[in-house]
């Protein structure tokens, strides 16, 4: 089996400040000369874009948009290349002198401290540019956090573990740069203090011997330290009062 057209070089995403002029790539491997034709798509329109007919595409980097090419056989074969993202940042960052960046990692957009309610959603960001667009890892007191690997850290119910110093790593084959640290504090609520309280396996044993109106029992003592001893084994702890 022969695939009539195949490509060998697909386009990357690019994370650039507005002004920033570069160059889309694709490259392809037929039986026959190909053709190529660029297309852009932003806020959900697609089209064709006028003359962009090489296997480079010149970009001047104005808005955030999606870009894919299109290779063509004189069999009327055809195949798409990966569409890719050319995320645009209005704001350059400080210190950034255009002419002289070679595509590394530079942090746009810091996280932010916050004090979050227990229970309730935590969202932290970043942002930073790069070429080829860097890829993102979060962590939390040094410990890499697993699946945490986009701008944008979400956990939807916090709870008390999720306290901490957080930063975020952005890396791209020119090099890695890290975010600020920023401490996370998650607030308890009374309310919360005693769910923990109630959750934490806590048994209360209470061994009577008198009664005022009943027979003494036979041996609430000998009772409660068996049953102690059995809830510790399952992970309680416990507290014995005796009359």
């Amino acid at each position: 089996f022969f695939t009539a057209i195949v490509i060998t070089e697909q386009p990357v995403s690019v994370s650039v400040p507005v002004g920033y002029s570069f160059m889309l790539r694709c490259r392809a491997e037929g039986r026959t000369s190909l053709q190529y034709q660029w297309f852009c798509q932003h806020q959900s329109v697609c089209r064709q874009i006028p003359g962009a007919t090489k296997q480079d595409l010149p970009v001047t980097a104005q808005q955030t948009q999606l870009y894919t090419c299109r290779i063509n056989d004189h069999y009327k074969n055809a195949i798409f290349s990966d569409w890719v993202k050319v995320e645009v940042h209005q704001c350059v960052a400080r210190g950034l002198t255009p002419q002289l960046w070679q595509g590394e990692p530079v942090i746009v957009l810091n996280p932010t401290e916050q004090r979050i309610e227990l229970g309730k959603p935590l969202q932290l960001q970043c942002a930073a540019m790069g070429v080829p667009a860097p890829s993102y890892q979060w962590y939390r007191n040094g410990n890499l956090l697993e699946h945490q690997n986009k701008k944008k850290l979400w956990i939807t119910h916090t709870k008390v573990s999720d306290a901490g110093t957080y930063l975020c790593c952005a890396s791209n084959s020119h090099g890695e740069h890290w975010t600020n640290a920023v401490d996370i504090h998650i607030a308890l609520q009374l309310c919360h203090l005693v769910f923990l309280i109630a959750t934490g396996k806590i048994a209360l044993l209470v061994g009577n011997n008198r009664y005022q109106h009943h027979p003494n029992l036979m041996a609430p003592v000998t009772d409660v330290f068996e049953l102690s001893r059995l809830l510790e084994q399952l992970g309680f702890q416990v507290v014995s009062l005796l009359d």
